[in-house]
């Protein structure tokens, strides 16, 4: 039996965390991660970069 229930379930949270990870939007310009997610004129969504300004949808 495990002394912990984080050596019972933490090979789940390393993969939920490694999951994350994969899904984070990042710049296309300068590869920041501080990426903003802003609602457009026309109701469509794009992205905005708070390190370098750089915007896409």
């Amino acid at each position: 039996m495990p002394a912990s229930i984080l050596e019972e379930v933490g090979h789940l949270l390393d993969a939920g965390l490694t999951q994350s990870a994969k899904a984070r939007l990042s710049c296309p310009s300068c590869g920041s991660v501080h990426v903003a997610q802003v609602l457009g004129d026309n109701g469509g969504i794009s992205y905005v970069c708070t390190a370098c300004g750089h915007s896409w949808s």
